[in-house]
């Protein structure tokens, strides 16, 4: 079944695609650059970045949707000239168009937010030097244990529209797969969600969210966290 996107403009300024059949955009219509910003560069990788004690982060990203998140966060990078090696892992079963991809690009006008969209899929793209980029078909459901991750953007839809991303066994995959005092931050707040992150071990945060949103969560994976999640798996 093909499924059909709309580019729409928010309230920032930027752009955002629209899913008519789920009837769920892929970003706050409050601002889609302000949201990204907001949840995954200040409250993400900025948080993350001064308590970093080696020269490699890891990044997963669920959720690539229109690359801003992945754009955002090498921008980040590439003007502060931080003197760090990034791999940048994004998750997207369903990549957009290449015509939408373009109408976007037109509306960032950006030379990188164009290269980003331009690397090839599943496999290693060296996009500036020291930072790598690996856009993934594959489902999270599947990731295996290749790589620890230091910073988790969750962006995949809401629960209401994919409850199945957001189930316990899939947010202890991540868990699994993160570097101890990794962090995991995600622009859903649901009591749920919270809950289930607290079960599996993380240490959770509720912050101020963004334009139209009251609140976020952001996750720290603590050695207390593995601890218990080890002792529940021996049960």
């Amino acid at each position: 079944m093909k499924i059909i996107l709309e580019l729409k403009q928010t309230a920032d300024g930027s752009y955002t695609l629209y899913n008519s059949e789920l009837n769920e955009h892929y970003h706050s219509i409050h601002g889609a650059n302000t949201e990204s910003l907001h949840v995954f560069i200040q409250n993400g990788l900025a948080y993350l970045l001064p308590k970093m004690t080696s020269n490699q982060m890891n990044i997963l990203e669920v959720g690539f949707g229109t690359g801003l998140n992945c754009f955002l966060t090498i921008n980040y990078f590439i003007e502060n000239k931080f003197k760090i090696k990034v791999y940048y892992h994004a998750l997207e079963p369903y990549p957009v168009d290449k015509k939408l991809i373009n109408k976007l690009s037109n509306g960032f006008q950006h030379k990188l937010y164009s290269e980003i969209h331009h690397l090839k899929w599943n496999v290693d793209q060296t996009i500036n030097d020291g930072i790598v980029i690996h856009k993934s078909s594959e489902m999270v459901q599947h990731l295996k244990l290749e790589k620890k991750y230091d910073l988790v953007f969750f962006d995949a839809f809401g629960p209401r529209v994919e409850d199945k991303l957001w189930d316990i066994s899939v947010l202890k995959l991540i868990f699994n797969l993160m570097n101890s005092n990794g962090i995991f931050v995600t622009y859903c707040a649901k009591g749920q969600v919270r809950r289930d992150l607290e079960q599996i071990g993380f240490k959770v945060e509720r912050l101020p969210g963004p334009p139209g949103k009251r609140e976020m969560l952001r996750a720290t994976k603590t050695n207390n966290g593995t601890q218990k999640l080890e002792a529940d798996l021996k049960e």
